[in-house]
């Protein structure tokens, strides 16, 4: 790895760092509990209809926003933060970005979990076992292949949230939010192991003709022994790799199934959600163009920092990588 690489590398690992600890350390602030009326909401749900679509602090208030503020703190009512101003429900939409980057690095990471954990159980038992068995294993890969994981997704996520809707009555607003998110995730990571699987499979087949583990089957090695202590320690760097890989990948179909309203769904936050509720926000009578610029200036960040670290751990780990691309 060249020093311009390490430079990238340092720069993605900190920027993820910068992001993910304000997500995370922001939580107790974004979660907390706040009074609203008879009620008490977390803050990202929290909302005061009548300072909606205020503008961020570093913007000046109209003289009719600042009555409405003035007015609201006068009568004791919920002010929402300023700093990235409010949504059209009267939202502070910082707590509601950094509260959306909790949900969609959660449902992200999870999601390229589950891709690497069928992945290498798929690839690994095709590899190992060959024959028959790896053929079978294989062409049902290359049938996954050819369908859309978009719309497998999709079609997974209306199913569930149907189930769900008829057994709403007898479950919390909470339980039925965590399954969905469950079910996201596990769609996600469970239509985009295709890949994983080929890579581990090539890696596995290459390691059994090593001279080491023809050694192994020469003196009777039982064969969990020959995978577990010789094969799957030397593929813990391509699973690094893909899995670093696999992780932007995720977060980004979560985010473009939340911008299309199949994804998080309200009033828990996401960054697609949040994209797609700005989106509508952008337009030629008054266009609030900074409720879009946040989720997305954020979703890119992390993409791109994703991607310096999984460009690096290749270069690190997988021998056929080129090291003189930067």
């Amino acid at each position: 790895m060249d020093a311009a690489q390490r430079r990238w590398t340092r720069l993605g690992w900190w920027t993820l760092a910068i992001v993910a600890a304000a997500c995370v350390l922001s939580s107790p602030w974004t979660f907390g509990r706040v009074r609203i009326g008879n009620a008490d909401e977390p803050r990202y749900a929290a909302s005061n209809l009548n300072l909606n679509q205020l503008p961020p602090a570093w913007m000046e208030l109209s003289p009719e926003e600042a009555d409405r503020v003035e007015s609201a703190v006068a009568a004791g009512d919920y002010v929402p933060g300023r700093l990235l101003g409010t949504d059209v429900l009267g939202r502070d939409v910082l707590a509601r970005v950094l509260a959306g980057g909790l949900f969609s690095m959660l449902v992200g990471f999870s999601s390229a979990a589950v891709a690497v954990v069928i992945g290498t159980a798929w690839g690994a038992a095709a590899g190992f076992a060959g024959g028959r068995v790896d053929a079978v294993l294989m062409r049902i890969v290359d049938v996954l292949y050819g369908l859309p994981s978009i719309l497998l997704v999709v079609l997974l996520a209306i199913a569930v949230e149907g189930l769900v809707g008829r057994a709403g009555e007898r479950m919390s607003p909470g339980a039925s939010q965590a399954v969905g998110l469950a079910v996201l995730l596990i769609a996600i990571g469970g239509t985009s192991w295709q890949t994983m699987s080929r890579v581990v499979r090539g890696q596995v087949l290459s390691l059994r003709s090593q001279p080491f583990m023809e050694s192994c089957r020469a003196v009777g090695v039982p064969a969990s022994r020959q995978f577990l202590v010789h094969v799957l320690p030397n593929l813990v760097g391509t699973i690094a790799v893909y899995a670093t890989l696999a992780v932007p990948a995720a977060i980004l179909s979560e985010s473009f199934l939340s911008f299309l309203g199949i994804g998080v769904r309200e009033p828990l936050p996401s960054w697609g959600n949040l994209a797609s509720a700005g989106l509508s926000e952008v337009n030629l009578v008054k266009s609030r163009w900074w409720l879009l610029a946040a989720p997305c200036a954020l979703i890119a960040v992390t993409l791109v920092a994703l991607n310096f670290i999984g460009d690096s751990l290749r270069a690190r780990f997988d021998p056929t990588a080129s090291r003189a691309r930067w």
